[in-house]
């Protein structure tokens, strides 16, 4: 038995270690290659050109100019690019009609045989429009609100519980308060790129890309193609947050070009214009109204929430479930509305619903808190739950009052003078702040492959996408724990089409539905490794897994990520300037499968969470009917002098109702609760209650000054 390659080595390393991501070497030497670093013999570049009217219909494009110019090879408009199949997603039928949905929106694109050449030649395309009137302001009285069947997520636009008005007015305490959250935008470090290439009939494509599956059937379809006959790779990601969960235009133009070039092409979506064409973060207008006895205890809760989305497609946020989670109430209704403007559609971005829902929510409790003159840590564990409001599913595990205790006792909440404006040094006022977090558990259907081959090593295939959580690494971990082999025997592929096909990287779902899959696969091999008689031969042995009957099922409980946020702020009273001085988290997130890169993306999202707070707000321009925020110097992400010590931490959860490994999703729910924690540090530092995001200088002077 010593000669059996699969019985040496040592043990592998435990779940849960903190495992070195195993791409790190060759993304900070710039051996990683992104989406648009892949450069095919004879590749042109392309360079889109956007529409600069709110809404209307092209009626002249002249493109005579851009042609004259050296190097440009073509310039695609309605009028001659490829046909396209109806889309399921209306933001991908490019240039395919006259018509403008929204300013941003692309009308032309130029190609050329260098970069400079294309950025020229679409700057002289001259295009004229019939314009007409544009609405792009959203405001809680607007007479096109109405509420959707759904939300994002499929959860119903409306849900009522008991007589929330009858309850409401009979409360002896109550908060009535409006909030709100401008629209946001992805901003990953890599823009949306995409190299395409055409070869005797078979597309590939390289695609910044938070699933290379999804891609490439829309692709297909698109084009009228055999899935396979189209390859998608989407090997390394410069980050996503939402934004390239599904495909966005740089892919399909790519594509129209090379087909009508017959050469490889190349685009990269400038900075400037990502916010028009990527999604983004819609805004919302939220009430909440709590009604309480005096010890606290909520009898009453509603929260309505207005958001925008375009008149291309219908994208709700839904702000206001969780609502129907975090709190217990006999009496409660959460409602969204929506109205279609003349706006870019709206999308996901990192916890959609979760981070601008909770912001509110957990503002409010702060408020009533303030009321009762009760310590916000303690009023949230007065309104646990037994069972999930909403639905009344016992949950298959929660332990936020754990993560309220937990995180009070390592920031230091008490002692603490509840009363505002009391801790000064200098000009500096100084006040401390909390708020929960929560975030759905989604498992989605996965398929994947393992091999053993004769030397002893394994292989693990499965379309995974790593967009910069270090998935390859936790998904080598998951293998070699079901295999009982050593870490370093296991080889994963991911980031292909051409793989077992997967669910995209999203909704904190990656991990646990890929590792499930990858569990199954592993665990299947393993039995027929054991029950394999004599020496492997030369083509070793292969087992697949699929989940997806396993991973629809539907489950009896309701199944969440909880956590709690703390936050310390400094404001400057001369120059209205706030800071964060300490910021830390602690969540209960069922198994953590890699302690290293888990607390990676607990620091990210609360990292993003301040973002939200203090720097990140966009606005509309009512006349031009654009961001005016579409560049790094007026959208302010988070930058390392932005970001003070941050500390997370997670209690060891055991929840057996998940999937095998126990693990729930850890991308999102880092950013749910910050923004409201930071807001309430900000109140308990000034006195002052700002309701508006981002929390920024101007808005607490105007207050200070107003009283």
């Amino acid at each position: 038995m010593a000669s059996d390659p699969f019985l040496l080595g040592p043990l592998p390393e435990p779940l849960g270690a903190p495992l070195v991501r195993r791409e790190g070497r060759e993304k900070v030497t710039g051996a990683a290659r992104y989406a648009f670093e892949h450069t095919p013999p004879g590749c042109a570049y392309a360079w889109p050109v956007p529409a600069t009217v709110a809404r209307g219909r092209i009626t002249a494009v002249d493109t005579a100019a851009a042609l004259a110019l050296p190097g440009v090879r073509a310039v695609l408009t309605h009028e001659n690019a490829p046909r396209l199949a109806a889309p399921e997603d209306p933001t991908l039928a490019v240039l395919q009609d006259d018509r403008v949905p929204h300013r941003g929106w692309y009308v032309a694109l130029a190609v050329a045989d260098s970069l400079e050449e294309a950025r020229a030649a679409a700057e002289a395309v001259r295009v004229s429009y019939d314009a007409d009137g544009h609405d792009v302001r959203l405001s809680a009285d607007h007479p096109g609100l109405y509420v959707p069947e759904a939300a994002n997520g499929g959860y119903p636009g409306h849900r009522a519980r008991g007589d929330f008005e009858e309850a409401y007015a009979a409360a002896p305490v109550t908060v009535d308060a409006t909030y709100t959250v401008p629209p946001l935008h992805n901003h990953p470090m890599e823009p949306h790129a995409a190299t395409a290439r055409w070869h005797d009939g078979h597309l590939t494509v390289h695609d910044s890309s938070q699933g290379s599956t999804r891609v490439r059937d829309d692709l297909a379809a698109l084009f009228a193609l055999d899935k396979g006959d189209v390859t998608v790779t989407s090997e390394h990601v410069g980050g996503g947050f939402g934004s390239k969960g599904t495909p966005r235009p740089q892919v399909v133009l790519a594509v129209m070009a090379a087909r009508h070039t017959g050469r490889p092409v190349k685009l990269a979506l400038p900075r400037r214009q990502m916010p028009a064409v990527v999604g983004h973060r819609a805004p919302t207008v939220q009430r909440v109204r709590l009604g309480a006895g005096a010890d606290g205890v909520l009898t009453a809760l509603a929260h309505e929430s207005d958001s925008h989305t375009s008149t291309l497609s219908e994208f709700v946020e839904q702000a206001a479930v969780p609502a129907r989670v975090m709190y217990r109430s006999p009496n409660s209704r959460t409602t969204h509305r929506v109205t279609p403007l003349d706006v870019p559609a709206p999308s996901w971005m990192r916890a959609p619903g979760e981070a601008p829902g909770m912001y509110a929510l957990e503002s409010a409790l702060d408020e009533l808190a303030v009321a009762l003159d009760a310590d916000p840590v303690d009023l949230r564990i007065r309104n646990e739950p037994e069972t999930e409001p909403d639905s009344g599913r016992a949950f298959s595990s929660r332990h936020l009052v754990e993560c309220l205790r937990a995180g009070a006792e390592h920031f230091g909440w008490l002692p603490r003078d509840p009363r505002p404006a009391r801790r000064r040094e200098g000009n500096l006022l100084l006040g401390t702040g909390v708020a929960a977090s929560t975030y759905p558990v989604l498992l989605m259907p996965s398929t994947a492959e393992a091999h053993a081959a004769a030397d002893g090593s394994y292989r693990v295939r499965i379309n995974a996408t790593d967009i910069g959580t270090g998935a390859r690494t936790v998904l080598a971990q998951v293998a070699a724990a079901a295999l009982g082999a050593p870490e370093d025997r296991v080889r994963i592929e991911i980031g292909s089409s051409d793989l077992p096909p997967a669910f995209l990287a999203g909704g904190s779902a990656g991990t646990g539905s890929w590792g499930w899959a990858v569990h199954e696969a592993a665990a299947a091999l393993l039995v027929r490794l054991r029950e394999h008689q004599g020496p492997l031969p030369a083509t070793g042995i292969t087992a697949t897994a699929d989940t997806g009957q396993a991973a629809t099922a539907p489950s009896p409980y309701s199944r969440h990520s909880f956590g709690a946020q703390f936050a310390e702020v400094q404001v400057d009273t001369l120059t209205g300037e706030v800071r964060v001085r300490r910021l830390l988290g602690v969540f209960a997130a069922g198994r953590i499968l890699n302690s290293r890169t888990a607390r990676s993306q607990f620091i990210g999202g609360m990292t993003m969470g301040i973002g939200m707070a203090l720097t990140e707000g966009s606005s509309l321009d009512p006349v031009f009917g654009d961001f005016t925020e579409s560049d790094l110097a007026s959208y302010h992400v988070p930058a390392s002098a932005d970001v003070p010590a941050i500390e997370a931490h997670w209690l060891d959860e055991d929840d057996p109702h998940l999937n095998p490994m126990g693990s729930k999703g850890i991308g999102e729910i880092g950013i749910v609760g910050t923004a409201a924690a930071v807001a309430n540090a900000v109140w308990h530092a000034t006195g002052i209650r700002l309701r508006d995001l981002p929390l920024t200088p101007d808005k607490v002077l105007a207050r200070r000054r107003a009283g």
